[in-house]
C-alpha cells in the first residue's frame, strides 16, 4: 500500500537527549533502548470515515517519538497497518450503499492527505490487512497446529478462535483485571457470547465466510481475518519479535494490543512482543467525548477545507500532553493560530534572544515523556524576549521544525 509524501527533517545543532517514554505494561516512564535502527509499529485506521482529531493526536504523538529517535541518530523502521477489511468498514459501506473496497480506498487516500498536511513522517511500510491475508492464514494455521487456537463446533461457520491462556502471560500488557477485560472486550469489538467458544475472552482469528461478505480462500477455508491477528502478523513479519515500541490510542490497550502481543508470543514462543507499549489519550469536543454516535467528530479534512492552517491544528493538539485526555475547543484553535503567528514573527526577525538554552530545553522536555506543553511554554517565552543574536531565529526555526514538526 502506498504511503504518503515525506519531507526533510533538518539536523539540529547541540546534544540530543535519549527518549524516556511511559510504558503501559510496566506503568513507568523508562528509557527507550533502540539499537542503530529503532523499530516502531503503530496501529492504523479502519478506513470507513475521515481522520478525526483523536486519530490525528495519536499519530502526532508517535511522530514525535520518530523525530526524537532521528535526532539521536537512529535509523527508524516504522510500520503501520490499515485495517481495510473489518466489520465497521462493511457496515458503513452497506449503510451508505457503497462498495467496501472503494470506501476503504477513498478514506485511506484522505488519511494520507491529512497526515501529509500535518507533517507526520510516513512509515517505511504501510500495509493493508488485505495485502497480508496469506501471511495471516499461515500464522493462524500454525496456532491451530500447536493448540493455541481452535475451531468452534459449528458445522455452518467453523470460526477459528485464540485460546487466550495459550501463553500463560495474558494480561501483562494492560494489567487489567478480568472484569475490566470482560467489559472492554464486549464494548470494543469482541464477541463474548459466541456459541461454542471455550471462554468468553477468546478472540476471533479467522471468520468463516458468510453470505454477502467478502472472503478469501486458503488452507483455513474461505473467510477473513479477525482484527488483532493482522497487527501481530504484519509487525512480526516486518520487525520481528521484541521491537522497540508498539503504539496506538489508549482504547487499544485492551483488547487490541493485549491480543496482538499474545498471538505473536504464542506463534514464536518468545516474550515480549514489544519492549515498550505506548498509548495516547482521547480527544473530546467541548468537554464531551468525541464519538460517531454523538455526531461530534471534528475531522482534519474539514478543518483544512475551512482553510485552517494545519500547523495550527498540530500546535493545538500538542498543547496538551499526549497521555492526558483532553478536549478540543474553538479557544484551543484560536490560541494555536495566535501562537503560530507569534512564533513565525519571531523567527522571521533579523535577531532574537540566544537560542542555546531554548534548544536544550526543547530536547529536555521532549525526552521526558514527550512533554509538549513545556516545550510550547519555552518557545512562547523565547518569542516574547528581545535579543540581538542574528543566528537565533534560524536556529529556533530549525529546532521547532525538526523536533516538534511545526513548520514556521
Amino acid at each position: 500500500m502506498q504511503t504518503w509524501q515525506s519531507h526533510p527533517v533538518p539536523e539540529v545543532d547541540g546534544t540530543p537527549r535519549p527518549l524516556r517514554l511511559f510504558d503501559t505494561s510496566s506503568g513507568q516512564i523508562r528509557p527507550t533502548t533502540p539499537g542503530r535502527t529503532a523499530t516502531m509499529y503503530v496501529c492504523g485506521i479502519t478506513p470507513y470515515d475521515a481522520t478525526h482529531l483523536g486519530h490525528a493526536a495519536t499519530y502526532l504523538a508517535f511522530d514525535l517519538v520518530h523525530r526524537q529517535w532521528l535526532d539521536n541518530g537512529h535509523d527508524v523502521h516504522y510500520v503501520q497497518n490499515v485495517t481495510d477489511i473489518d466489520d465497521p468498514l462493511l457496515e458503513r459501506a452497506e449503510r451508505d450503499s457503497d462498495d467496501w473496497v472503494v470506501l476503504g480506498m477513498r478514506e485511506t487516500a484522505l488519511f494520507r492527505e491529512d497526515m501529509e498536511a500535518l507533517r507526520v513522517l510516513p512509515p517505511r511500510e504501510f500495509v493493508g490487512a488485505v495485502e497480508a491475508i496469506p501471511e495471516i492464514v499461515e500464522a493462524v494455521g500454525k496456532l491451530l497446529a500447536d493448540g493455541s487456537a481452535y475451531r468452534v463446533d459449528d458445522e455452518e461457520y467453523p470460526d477459528v478462535y485464540f485460546d487466550h491462556t495459550a501463553t500463560g502471560r495474558f494480561g501483562y500488557e494492560s494489567n487489567y483485571d478480568e472484569p475490566t477485560m470482560d467489559r472492554f472486550f464486549a464494548a470494543r469489538g469482541g464477541d463474548p457470547d459466541r456459541k461454542g467458544k471455550r471462554h468468553p475472552l477468546d478472540a476471533l482469528l479467522w471468520r468463516s465466510a458468510r453470505p454477502g461478505e467478502p472472503s478469501w480462500p486458503g488452507d483455513l477455508g474461505p473467510g477473513r481475518p479477525g482484527w488483532h491477528v493482522e497487527c501481530s502478523v504484519i509487525a512480526l513479519n516486518r520487525l520481528g519479535m521484541t521491537f522497540d515500541l508498539q503504539g496506538g490510542g489508549s482504547d487499544l490497550i485492551f483488547p487490541h494490543h493485549e491480543y496482538s502481543a499474545a498471538h505473536a508470543e504464542a506463534l514464536t514462543g518468545e516474550h515480549p512482543f514489544a519492549r515498550h507499549y505506548g498509548h495516547s489519550a482521547m480527544i473530546g469536543l467541548d468537554g464531551l467525548k468525541m464519538s460517531k454516535s454523538r455526531g461530534n467528530l471534528v475531522f482534519v479534512s474539514r478543518l483544512r477545507a475551512d482553510k485552517v492552517d494545519p500547523m495550527a491544528i498540530r500546535l493545538g493538539l500538542l498543547a496538551g500532553h499526549y497521555r492526558q485526555d483532553r478536549s478540543w475547543t474553538q479557544d484551543i484553535l484560536d490560541t494555536a493560530l495566535a501562537r503560530l503567528d507569534r512564533w513565525r514573527t519571531a523567527v522571521s526577525a533579523a535577531t532574537g534572544a540566544p537560542a542555546d538554552d531554548l534548544v536544550a530545553r526543547i530536547r529536555d522536555h521532549l525526552s521526558d515523556d514527550l512533554d509538549t506543553p513545556a516545550v510550547i511554554a519555552a518557545v512562547d517565552a523565547w518569542a516574547a524576549q528581545p535579543g540581538s543574536d542574528p543566528t537565533a531565529p534560524g536556529r529556533v526555526r530549525t529546532a521547532v521544525d525538526s523536533l516538534l514538526g511545526v513548520l514556521l
